[in-house]
């Protein structure tokens, strides 16, 4: 099921989206749900990674002591 959202863009981003779109043969929506899904993906990541920095339960590792459990 998809649903109609609404949003407002600066006319550049605009006129960018749309030559892409156009150049690849592909429709804005594409473009723009691919973008949003990666973005989310990332910020779940980023935000997964800034909670665990901050609780003091979690135990922070040397980038030397992760390639020695990763065996690299």
């Amino acid at each position: 099921m998809t649903l109609l959202k609404a949003f407002r863009l600066p006319a550049g981003l605009v006129n960018r989206l749309a030559s892409l779109a156009k150049a690849t043969h592909r429709s804005e929506t594409f473009y723009v749900t691919d973008a949003l899904v990666h973005y989310l993906e990332d910020y779940a990541d980023a935000q997964i990674a800034k909670d665990r920095f901050n609780d003091p339960k979690s135990k922070i590792i040397s980038g030397k002591e992760l390639r020695k459990q990763l065996g690299v």
